[in-house]
């Protein structure tokens, strides 16, 4: 099956009876979902903890909705708005559509509309500046609810101390005007920017773009 790019692709999750917890055509190693190893494994191992035929024990179903709901989130927080992940839930007997921005899930795909977290993000050190940026969105901390990243906290803490260093560079410089001082240490802190940046979009995945915008 073709697809035409300039529309999301779709994807169903789903634990059924068969060898993926996908669409029948789509395994979790397709180079399109660039599915990193933890997360296809959390979606195989809920596929496969399904018994054959189904569930007898009403617990245990809902346990495994419940897991799969969550894995869905993930994905489709993995994947972003270049697809529309639905998840089949078992319990019900019904498929909803998952947000790739937020934890909602809904009934058509336009319910929620288009939220709005950036998708274009720059990692950029300026004085008293949060060290992200985003058009129409302005500079943000790393851990802005609004901004829906979901990084984790060693890259928050990370990227937070970034942004604190800038401003000690920049606070000292104005005391003592010592411009080769200050030359080094931002030399310093673009290298660090690059680091920051590379993990920035391993962590977001595909569904976003990330470019560094380096220290001013």
């Amino acid at each position: 099956m073709t697809y035409d790019e300039t529309e999301p692709r779709p994807v169903l999750v789903r634990a059924q009876d068969g060898p993926l917890p996908l669409d029948d055509t789509l395994p979790l190693d397709d180079p399109s979902l660039k599915l990193p190893a933890a997360l296809a494994d959390r979606l195989r191992a809920w596929k496969d903890s399904r018994p054959p035929g189904g569930f007898t024990n009403r617990p245990a179903l809902r346990k495994h909705v419940r897991q799969g709901r969550e894995a869905a989130q993930s994905l489709a927080k993995h994947l972003g708005p270049a697809w529309v992940v639905r998840y089949w839930d078992e319990q019900h007997g019904s498929a909803k559509y998952v947000c790739w921005g937020c934890d909602r899930l809904d009934w058509s795909a336009d319910a929620h509309g288009t939220p709005p977290h950036p998708l274009d993000v720059m990692v950029r050190g300026q004085y008293r500046w949060h060290p992200l940026r985003a058009e129409g969105f302005g500079d943000f901390a790393p851990d802005d609810p609004s901004a829906a990243l979901d990084l984790s906290n060693a890259l928050v803490q990370d990227l937070s101390t970034w942004a604190r260093n800038i401003d000690a560079v920049m606070d000292t410089w104005l005391t003592d005007r010592d411009d080769a001082r200050q030359r080094a240490a931002y030399e310093h802190l673009e290298a660090e920017g690059t680091e920051l940046t590379a993990r920035v979009a391993a962590e977001l995945g595909p569904g976003r773009s990330v470019r560094y915008g380096g220290v001013w």
